[in-house]
Parts: C-alpha cells; structure tokens; sequence
C-alpha cells in the first residue's frame, strides 16, 4: 500500500504522539510529588499524611513531601491544590471538611469540590473524641450533660477552627443533647488542644489520632468517641451515641489531584496509596490511633464525596453555621 506525503506525516505524528504518551506513563513520577495538607503541623490529617507519605515515596520511586499549608478551615491549602498545575506533582490531603462541609458552608465558593478535583483514594476513617480538662468535675457523657444543663451558657468548647468537623461535632452535640456551650475556634488543634490542657478551655473536640497520647497520658480526660462503635484502640471510651442516642461524626481522609491530571498519573498515585495502605508499618501505625483503614478507586472515592455532602447538607443547615 502506497502512502502519499501528508498520509505518512500523519502516520509518524501519530506514532510519535503514541510513543511519547506511553513514555510519559511509564517515568511519572520524575521528581518529588508535594502531598499539600491544609492544615497546621501536629494535627490527624497532618499525622496520617506522614505516616502514607513515607510509605508511597518508597512505591513511587521519588519523595513524597507533606507541604502545610494551612488556614481558612482548610480552604486555603485546598484552594491552591485546585489552582495547581494538573501534571499530579501536586496533590492534596482532603478531609470532610475540604470536600464537604466547607463547600455546604461557605457563601464564597473558592472551589467546586467536584468539578475542580481528580479523586485518587479515599484512605482512612477517622473517630473524634469529647474531651474535657482532668479539673472538670465530670467523668462520663451523662454527667457533662448535666453540668451543662445546670450551667447554660458557663462553659464553652474548643475546635480546630469555625466550620470543620470538630467544630460541627459541637453543634450537632449541643443540638442533641439539649445543651449549650460557646465555641472557641483556633488556627488548627495544636494550639487547641494547649489550652483544653492549660484549662483556659475546658472541653473540646478532636480527632483521636491527635489526641490519644493526652489521654493515656492523663492531660485530659476522654468522655466518649463520636463514632456508633467503640474506637478499637479504646474499648474503654464509649461512644457518645450510648448516651445521646443517633448522635455520630467523623472525619476521612482521601487523596486528591487538581482536576485535569492524566488518568494514568491519577492511577499511579492510586497505587502507590493503596501500596502504603497494605504496608504492615502503615497499618501498626493506623491503628495506633484507631484510624480504619479504607482504600478505594477513583471512581469510588468521586461517589463518596458526593455521598458525604448528602449526609452533612441536612446537619448544616440544622445547626445553622455558615462562614464568609
């Protein structure tokens, strides 16, 4: 079969572009991968990331670096993951927060959670815990409730900051048990959990794997776990939901690309994290803090999402929390 001039250009263009694509396919990654965690150091989010991060650097065959950038709830560091370059050298550590619950509360969109995201893996979840200074003269779930009934407006609670998952497992606990506090927020739960410590606040919110060290240690006093199930790693804590009967809140974590990543550099980091989530080190060290580990598709991980801001849209609008 003869081929005219233009006909054999295009064929060798073709095979060129053919070529180039499996190459690229093949060598991603070339460099580091910065893994962005819009949240301050110290925090669960920030812990699971460091543990995957290790792990999948081993996988990728180049570093894996945790990047925090955090802010506004954790908007700020999402918000520059969306905005990055979509060649999957930039990936974002979501939660509940990033892609539900500040995207239901918001007046000001900085992001679509949807449309401006390639879902990788959804990768843990996470228990939260009440919590209260050792000085607080209350030992169980029932018993703060009665405090707070017998002292409406004396106490308040802190969060990592307004609109996050800790901060709507108070509301949602308020409304519930038929209780009130008012919020602190602060810049993460660090300097939170500090002051709960120091008793300048004397409750508090937080995700477990954060803040289980306090309470073995005694620094604080755990009440009971946010989830239905008692947390593996404490059989001893309750879970709230055996007190104030349908309550439950809990956070995940889930790796993310800036939409319009190439699908095969989306499915080499999906490899590498479910690669990590079967690592014996990974998963000691999960369970350390009671995070179950999960694992999914991309496509599973895009259902979830859109699961999860059907669930909390109903308790948003309940407890009435919206931010500028």
């Amino acid at each position: 079969m003869k081929l005219n001039r233009r006909s054999a250009l295009g064929l060798a263009l073709s095979c060129g572009m053919a070529w180039a694509t499996s190459g690229w396919a093949q060598t991603y990654p070339e460099r580091t991968v910065t893994l962005v965690v819009p949240f301050a150091a110290g925090g669960s989010t920030d812990l699971v990331a460091r543990v995957l991060a290790a792990s999948m650097s081993k996988d990728l065959g180049q570093q894996v670096i945790v990047e925090n950038v955090a802010g506004a709830g954790g908007n700020l560091g999402a918000g520059q993951v969306a905005r990055a370059e979509p060649d999957g050298y930039t990936i974002l550590m979501g939660t509940v927060a990033t892609h539900a619950l500040n995207p239901l509360m918001l007046k000001t969109k900085p992001y679509d959670p949807q449309k401006d995201f390639a879902p990788v893996s959804l990768l843990v979840l996470v228990p939260n815990v009440l919590m209260v200074n050792p000085e607080l003269p209350v030992n169980s779930v029932q018993e703060l409730v009665d405090l707070l009934k017998a002292n409406p407006d004396k106490y308040s609670y802190a969060s990592s900051g307004n609109g996050t998952p800790l901060h709507l497992s108070g509301e949602l606990f308020k409304s519930m048990a038929g209780v009130e506090m008012q919020h602190i927020p602060y810049k993460g739960a660090g300097p939170a959990l500090n002051d709960v410590i120091g008793n300048q606040v004397p409750i508090m919110f937080d995700n477990l794997p954060s803040s289980s060290s306090h309470i073995k240690a005694k620094t604080l006093k755990g009440l009971g776990v946010t989830t239905k199930e008692r947390a593996s790693s404490f059989k001893e804590l309750p879970s709230i939901d055996e007190t104030v009967k349908g309550y439950e809140t809990y956070t995940w974590n889930a790796l993310f690309a800036p939409a319009g990543t190439p699908p095969e550099n989306v499915a080499r980091l999906n490899k590498a994290a479910l690669a990590a989530l079967s690592d014996p080190d990974v998963k000691a060290r999960m369970g350390e803090f009671s995070a179950t580990i999960v694992g999914s598709t991309p496509e599973e991980l895009g259902k979830h999402v859109q699961a999860e801001m059907a669930k909390w849209e109903p308790i948003v609008k309940s407890v009435g929390v919206t931010l500028d």
